[in-house]
């Protein structure tokens, strides 16, 4: 007797969550309450950035928070990017470096925390550097007393957009740096800063293989990696695991391509091909994975690959997904 079919569960669609309406004008301050910036911790800032040879051009209230600023002018010799982010690209400071001398202006101030006896800038970087290879003796800043600022660099980062590369070396780089500073706190507590847990993980395995494609295994990690709950100073060991097992489902998934290729595929998405084959929790109605488990899982599906069964349009129908290369 036939046995009855189990009936498709599906996942629940999450229900959007929609912002309230705002009426216009009724947030922050006024324009004349912006002008009002006064704290004793501002006031020693001030005298901070007297004394390092610099200038208070000005003091506001943020018109949003209403949190105390003030903009500066500081000697670009005193100024440096935070250590953990990416590095900068020579085109794009070239780029700025033409146009600041084109303009013959420098209106776009950038972002400064103090840190001992110098200043960092998490939001600002190829504008100083581009300011440097001018040789130019002063850069504006909006100077935030708050030093956690200096941790929002994904969120800041306005100037050049981020690839996945550069944004997991720089979460990893930023976890490693935190971790220093606020090593029992839980990974949990920087899920802003961090954006997502699959950055945390990819950093990992791009500092191991700087010419990783990560993106095909975004989506997986998307499904199966997770924030930890675990003091961050151990959870970045376990990161150090997660990268490893990253790097070895790549040995996998490129051991395949090799074949595919030899065998005369031609395709700039073989590998994105390949992974969405192998990854079983694209059709996964689960709310929730065991990272171990899932990795292990398509670890194995790709070692068992068989190649006889692709055909030529099958990797065409895949167009479009993360090239070779992000």
């Amino acid at each position: 007797m036939p046995q009855a079919k189990t009936p498709k569960t599906t996942r629940p669609r999450k229900k959007p969550v929609r912002r309230k309406k705002v009426a216009p004008g009724t947030v922050g301050l006024t324009a004349a309450e912006t002008a009002q910036a006064s704290s004793a911790d501002l006031d020693r800032l001030a005298d901070a950035v007297q004394k390092d040879g610099g200038a208070v051009l000005g003091r506001y209230s943020d018109p949003f928070g209403g949190k105390p600023l003030l903009v500066v002018a500081l000697p670009v010799a005193s100024v440096e990017p935070t250590p953990y982010q990416r590095d900068p690209s020579d085109t794009h400071v070239k780029r700025l470096m033409g146009v600041v001398e084109k303009i013959g202006l420098f209106l776009d101030p950038i972002i400064a925390i103090r840190h001992d006896d110098q200043y960092w800038t998490p939001n600002g970087n190829h504008r100083l550097q581009a300011l440097k290879k001018l040789g130019v003796k002063t850069v504006v800043a909006l100077l935030v007393p708050d030093p956690e600022v200096a941790f929002k660099i994904l969120a800041l980062n306005t100037e050049k957009a981020h690839n996945l590369r550069e944004k997991s070396l720089e979460t990893i780089r930023m976890a490693r740096a935190l971790a220093k500073q606020q090593a029992d706190e839980d990974e949990t507590k920087f899920a802003f800063e961090f954006e997502q847990p699959a950055f945390l993980t990819l950093g990992i395995a791009y500092e191991e293989r700087p010419r990783l494609s990560g993106g095909a295994y975004q989506s997986i990690l998307r499904r199966v990696d997770a924030f930890l709950g675990e003091p961050i100073s151990k959870a970045l060991k376990e990161r150090e695991r997660r990268g490893k097992k990253i790097l070895k489902l790549d040995d996998a998934v490129g051991a395949v391509v090799d074949k595919l290729k030899a065998k005369g595929f031609t395709s700039p998405y073989l590998r994105s091909f390949v992974v969405s084959r192998v990854n079983y929790t694209r059709f996964s109605t689960a709310e929730s994975f065991d990272y171990d488990e899932a990795l292990d899982k398509i670890i194995a599906s790709a070692q068992k690959f068989n190649i006889d069964r692709v055909k030529q349009e099958d990797v065409v129908r895949t167009g479009g997904g993360p090239a070779e290369e992000d």
